[in-house]
Order: structure tokens, then C-alpha cells, then sequence
């Protein structure tokens, strides 16, 4: 039997989760959408996270997917709980979600742990706070094309779009988490200073059936500063399901 993987990236558009779809393409039918408004395609009016949440959701439905895996980075992440929310909401055998992957997750209101303003940050900054290795991170713009800084801007203005101005949270979503009764697997680079490992040990609480795992001298995105820890603990996840 195949299965369908669903792997929804952050605010640093689609080659963020590169990795994690071509690992996953081994044994796993992979969707890796591009959210409407990154890499110059075009935005929903007045689009949120519920609402793309709720239309990815009717897609997986609409396939006949089943027991699918969620994987979600950043706000892909809160777009990836949200889903999983929404499907914990329907009766048991109209589900279609098995497993939910959070990796560095925003949009929780974490009291203590505010989220940064990406809108505020120069590139190099945002590659202090986001990467272990900041050298790794940083790209200067004046390196690029116009091309890829237009692109760089709208995918900013696309985050800005769905997170309300800046990288807002919503104060209830980890209450909200609470019905989220699926495996669930945490993943924090232990250096992430735009969302703080404090912050996500509290997104794993707020899950009942969760585990969380560090990864070390890894930012944001541990799956590109430490990949082979970040599917390592990925691998060893999707394993607990029988069959897969």
C-alpha cells in the first residue's frame, strides 16, 4: 500500500523543504505544495491559514488519502496543525490524517516566547536568528538577480499576508491542539533563536499523544543545517506505524 506524505514549507518558500520531500519520495507518494502567494504565483484575497489549512485538508480528502503523514516547517507548521486540527473534528472513519510532523512551528501564543518579526530583519540578521551556522544562512543581496529578489519580497509580503502583518501568533491555537489525538513528532533546532526551544517544548505539550526531539547545532531549519539528524528522528517516527 502507498502512502501520501504532505510536506508544506515556510516562509522561505518551497526549496526550504526540498530535502524533506526527496527523502520522503522513497517511500512515500509526496505532495509539496507551493502556497499561493510564494515564488511569484498568486495570492488567495483575503486568504488565511484556516482557510488554505481547510483546502489542503479537502484535497487529501478528495484523492481518497489515507493515514497520510503531515510534515510542517515553520509556518508550514501552523498550516500542518491546523489541518490536523480540522481532521480530528470529523467523525473517526472520515479521517485522513496518521501521523503530523512540526518542525520549528509557529502561530502559537507562547506567553514569554514571542515570536521575531521577520518583516524587521535585515538578511543578515535573519541569518543570526535563524541558523546555528549564520555564515550558512546568509546570502547578500547584492549577490542576486532581480529576479530572485523580486521573488524574495513576495514571498515576504506572502508570509506577512497570512501571519497578519508580521509573524503574529493565535492565542488559541494551543489550547485548540488539545484535540489533536494522532502521533504527533516535534522537531527543534536547539539553536532556533526566532522561535526558542522553550517555545516549542510548550507547542509539544500542548499535544496529547506528542514527542519532542532536539537537534543539535541546528536552527530553524534542521533539516537543512543537520539533515541526516532531522530524518534520523523522521524515519524512526514514521516507523511506529505499522505497515510503513
Amino acid at each position: 500500500m502507498s502512502y501520501t506524505a504532505l510536506v508544506l514549507h515556510g516562509g522561505g518558500g518551497p526549496a526550504t523543504v526540498g530535502p524533506i520531500a526527496s527523502h520522503l519520495a522513497g517511500t512515500f507518494d509526496v505532495i509539496a505544495p507551493t502556497h499561493p502567494g510564494w515564488n511569484d504565483t498568486a495570492p488567495v484575497d483575503g486568504d488565511t491559514i484556516q482557510a488554505l489549512a481547510a483546502r489542503y485538508l479537502d484535497d487529501l480528502t478528495s484523492r481518497g488519502v489515507r493515514d497520510a503523514l503531515i510534515v510542517g516547517s515553520s509556518i508550514g507548521g501552523w498550516i500542518a496543525a491546523e489541518i490536523a486540527i480540522l481532521d480530528a473534528a470529523r467523525d473517526k472513519a472520515d479521517r485522513v490524517i496518521g501521523q503530523l510532523v512540526l518542525i520549528d512551528t509557529v502561530g502559537a501564543d507562547v506567553p514569554g516566547h514571542p515570536l521575531r518579526d521577520v518583516s524587521a530583519l535585515t538578511p543578515r540578521q535573519l541569518a543570526e536568528f535563524a541558523w546555528a551556522d549564520p555564515d550558512r544562512g546568509f546570502t547578500d543581496p547584492a549577490t542576486l538577480t532581480p529576479e530572485r529578489l523580486a521573488t524574495i519580497r513576495g514571498n515576504m509580503t506572502a508570509l506577512a499576508l497570512y501571519a497578519g502583518g508580521s509573524h503574529t501568533n493565535d492565542p488559541q491555537l494551543l489550547a485548540r491542539l488539545a484535540a489533536v489525538s494522532l502521533p504527533t513528532l516535534v522537531i527543534w533546532g536547539d539553536a532556533d533563536r526566532m522561535v526558542t526551544v522553550d517555545y516549542g517544548r510548550a507547542v509539544a505539550s500542548a499535544v496529547p499523544n506528542s514527542t519532542f526531539v532536539i537537534i543539535e547545532n541546528a536552527g530553524h531549519l534542521p533539516h537543512l543545517e543537520q539533515p541526516q539528524s532531522t530524518f534520523d528522528a523522521l524515519d524512526e517516527f514514521v516507523a511506529l506505524t505499522p505497515g510503513r
